[in-house]
């Protein structure tokens, strides 16, 4: 009787390990997956535009050292920072498309602003050559550059989330195990080049 019921034991949990792999094998956890992926891609892109808002007091003081006339320029660079810096979004506002165009539009005027400040720094060959100048502008460079390819693949890994919870065996996971995981916004291009770094060289 007693190994009767241990063989029965046995037959239980070798049918729950199998229904496990099974359910595993055919997507189970690809939605919670792709979604952890979305919002680390998410975390990269606000540490890039994080590192450019750093980079930004010491460009305009070095800028302001020789270019003082330009002060319009200079504010509005200070005031889109500012705004830009303002305006978060986390995991949990993620979904809000509201809140992820204002954050978007926010860091579409700073890099605007910073844009029109290298074209006003060309008229000032001291400012040009000035080593603490030449060392933010790369930096600003390729922060641009990081802030580009983290944009990219945040777009892609909202893509793949999407895509999943929309077709077939996830759209049904999606609707048994994970309806409180919603259709993820992702980034509306501007132009057709939105997705470039702005050109920051001389």
């Amino acid at each position: 009787m007693q190994v009767h019921h241990v063989y029965r034991s046995g037959w239980k949990v070798a049918a729950l390990m199998l229904l496990t792999s099974l359910l595993a094998g055919c997507g189970i956890n690809t939605i919670p997956t792709y979604d952890e992926q979305v919002k680390a891609a998410w975390a990269q892109v606000q540490n890039q535009y994080q590192r450019r808002a750093d980079l930004i007091p010491n460009l305009v003081e070095t800028v302001k050292g020789y270019a003082k006339h330009e002060q319009d320029t200079l504010t509005a660079v200070i005031e889109a920072r500012a705004k830009a810096t303002s305006i978060q979004v986390d995991a949990k506002t993620l979904d809000n498309p509201e809140k992820l165009k204002q954050f978007q539009d926010a860091q579409n005027q700073l890099t605007g602003a910073l844009s029109r400040l290298m074209v006003v720094s060309e008229r000032y060959p001291d400012l040009k050559a000035n080593q603490n100048f030449l060392a933010l502008q790369s930096q600003l460079e390729g922060t641009e550059n990081r802030i580009s390819v983290a944009r990219r693949d945040y777009i892609l890994a909202v893509e793949r989330y999407n895509t999943e919870i929309r077709t077939f065996p996830g759209r049904l996971w999606h609707s048994l195990m994970y309806s409180d995981l919603p259709v993820r916004q992702t980034f509306e291009a501007t132009s057709p080049d939105a997705d470039k770094a702005p050109q920051v060289k001389f």
